[in-house]
């Protein structure tokens, strides 16, 4: 660990004008934010493009088990989820590229992408049956880097802190 204490740093070095720190570090958040929605989105198709896959080869009672509704809906929420994390990133991100404020669509996105990467893992590993938490496909590791993504960027229960202040302060 690399520590500056008491360690003058010339003006011409200062990122941005001196008490702007914490400022510009959680504008840098932001940006983070955005990446680990799209990361979280990528890692939901995956897990749908397995389950799917797995569902059209897989056979019960004489027919490819996605030919069963009650997988075949779960499969729909696993769809829905991850359209619904594109679609929510997407926003955000072109909220960033137009140069307007975009922290609160930013928390937005990496919340709800999380834990749609979360929700669609967890069915994709449901989906394999047993086969999905073994290491003979990627489901239980889908799922694993799921759950990190619920907690880099400021954790989730950290995304809702912020969007029910921003909720408090008229958002």
């Amino acid at each position: 660990m690399v520590r500056f204490i008491d360690t003058p740093v010339p003006k011409e070095n200062l990122i941005g004008h001196e008490g702007d720190g914490l400022a510009i570090a959680l504008a840098s958040l932001s940006a983070g934010r955005l990446g680990i929605s799209a990361i979280a989105t990528g890692l939901a198709q995956g897990a749908l493009d397995l389950a799917v896959s797995y569902a059209k080869t897989r056979e019960t009672f004489g027919r490819p088990i996605i030919e069963h509704q009650g997988l075949g809906f779960l499969l729909a929420d696993m769809w829905t989820a991850t359209v619904t994390a594109r679609s929510t990133y997407l926003a955000a991100a072109r909220y960033k590229d137009a140069g307007i404020e975009y922290a609160t669509e930013a928390s937005i996105a990496k919340l709800a992408a999380t834990d749609n990467a979360m929700q669609v893992t967890t069915d994709a590993v449901q989906v394999l049956g047993g086969a999905g938490y073994t290491k003979d496909y990627p489901a239980e590791r889908y799922m694993r880097d799921a759950k990190m993504l619920q907690i880099v960027e400021g954790t989730n229960q950290i995304q809702r802190l912020i969007l029910s202040r921003a909720l408090h302060n008229g958002a």
